[in-house]
């Protein structure tokens, strides 16, 4: 059959709305150039794809089965056309990622130099958001990859996803302020404690409202931020308790904190890369990839 992109782009607009009139606005071309082009791909199918009324315009049966395979279609065509603008109005080949502040400079660092070493000609641009934004990016194809914390309910079974870290959160405290480190803490202990946490949209946030919960313990954060060197910042003052990812914990940390030992386990997490399942990654974003997983290490 002699697929014409066009038909079907009319039809996806026109699905989509659910208008002629909107169509042929998005489209920029006449309301009869739409009705006529839908008239067109109805007889090449054999099946009639709108319910038409003065009031309003529905798709039938055969047209929502349609619509299912045309949307996706669509986007992909969208996705791949903004990959290669992209790279057009950057000069070249270029590299998109998004993570949020705390994965960028405790953990991707490292691999984006070794990365620059190999590919010093392609330009980097980086998204700092949260990890449920960073989700949000990839859909909207604003980049090629995300490195975010898992579980992340933003993640959807279109993307491809692969773990390249896994990670314990800590709480940290100053040595004089909290003088705990003889003592194992449950977390009912804790909740009477100043908590310092990311703040309520992070998916670290999420996670450790959700294990105070399952021992049935209602978490009152004392301060909520949005950067994890701030907190750490605030512990070493003796504001309160910590609540951070293990990478964080570096040989510049203040040596005035400590972890506190937990006796209500805390389950581990994980650091993924994920990016979109229908488009293929480029050769840099590949091999950035394949080094977060250890398989460019020499």
């Amino acid at each position: 059959m002699d697929v014409n992109y066009e038909l079907y782009k009319v039809f996806y607009h026109v699905a989509k709305s659910l208008s002629f009139s909107d169509a042929a606005q998005e489209l920029f071309i006449s309301q009869s150039a739409v009705s006529q082009s839908v008239k067109v791909l109805e007889r090449r199918l054999g099946q009639t794809l709108f319910t038409r009324s003065t009031k309003k315009v529905s798709l039938t049966k055969e047209g929502e089965i349609l619509f299912k395979h045309i949307e996706p279609a669509i986007n992909l065509i969208v996705k791949g056309e903004g990959q290669l603008l992209s790279a057009k109005e950057s000069g070249g080949v270029q590299l998109r990622i998004a993570a949020n502040d705390t994965i960028c400079r405790y953990y991707l660092v490292p691999y984006l130099n070794e990365f620059h070493k190999k590919y010093p000609d392609v330009h980097i641009k980086i998204i700092n958001a949260s990890s449920q934004h960073c989700a949000s990016y990839l859909d909207g194809n604003r980049v090629d990859l995300i490195i975010t914390n898992s579980p992340n309910p933003a993640l959807n079974n279109v993307m491809d996803i692969t773990t390249i870290k896994e990670f314990r959160d800590v709480f940290i405290a100053d040595r004089t302020a909290y003088p705990f480190e003889d003592k194992e803490l449950i977390l009912r202990e804790l909740s009477s404690l100043p908590i310092l946490m990311l703040e309520k949209n992070s998916t670290t946030s999420v996670f450790l409202h959700e294990q105070f919960l399952s021992h049935s313990i209602d978490l009152a954060p004392a301060i909520e931020l949005s950067s994890n060197d701030l907190l750490i910042d605030l512990a070493s003052i003796g504001l309160g308790i910590a609540f951070v990812p293990d990478y964080c914990i570096t040989e510049h940390t203040p040596t005035n904190l400590y972890a506190l030992k937990i006796k209500d386990a805390i389950p581990a997490r994980k650091l993924v890369a994920a990016y979109d399942s229908a488009l293929p990654l480029t050769e840099p974003a590949k091999f950035l990839l394949d080094l977060m997983q250890g398989k460019n290490s020499e």
